[in-house]
């Protein structure tokens, strides 16, 4: 079947892991800056009119965070890239063997078999199913070749002696054709 191309269940699974974690990563820095913010004053503090010793103030905070955490949120998307792309090829790879065994079996060996070791999933349950699959397929077609190979014998007796019976009558030109057609008769009633 002829398909447009698409981006592959690989890139797809690794771009959804990267897209949740710099989610996650963007939260969890948005909380940390909300409650640090929480607790910094917003420019001088003190009674009006007295000299007051300044310390860092919401906008000094922003400007030392910032930087650091679009830092840290580069570095979760190129983790969760490289990651989800070794996660993702780990996760699918049963699903290649799956696919080798189904071209396989396409091009005409039915004796295969996937045999996917470990423990039962969603992966082990379809490669299951398909060996079970291949395995009825198999036994159908032996059974359709031992059917005609049989049919095929039982066809060609027949035939043999008529045959015979016509290449006597051929080669015996007094023989009576009467004698003959009962004979050939004989046999299609068997």
């Amino acid at each position: 079947m002829d398909r447009a191309p698409g981006l592959s269940v690989r890139l797809k699974l690794t771009l959804s892991y990267a897209g949740f974690l710099m989610l996650a990563g963007a939260l969890l820095l948005a909380v940390v800056l909300v409650f640090l913010l929480r607790y910094v004053p917003d420019g001088q503090v003190g009674p009006p009119g007295r000299l007051v010793l300044t310390g860092p103030d919401r906008s000094d905070l922003w400007q030392a965070f910032a930087p650091k955490a679009a830092a840290a949120l580069a570095f979760l998307l190129v983790f969760g890239l490289v990651g989800g792309w070794l996660l993702a090829g780990r996760m699918l790879a049963p699903l290649t063997r799956i696919t080798d065994a189904t071209r396989t079996a396409a091009n005409g060996s039915l004796s295969h078999r996937i045999r996917l070791p470990g423990r039962r999933d969603e992966f082990r349950e379809l490669a299951d199913a398909f060996d079970t699959m291949l395995a009825r397929l198999e036994a159908h077609v032996a059974e359709q070749q031992r059917f005609a190979a049989n049919a095929s014998h039982e066809l060609r007796t027949p035939l043999a002696i008529t045959q015979t019976l016509l290449d006597v009558a051929h080669n015996d030109p007094n023989r009576d054709n009467g004698e003959l057609v009962e004979r050939i008769a004989d046999l299609q009633i068997r």
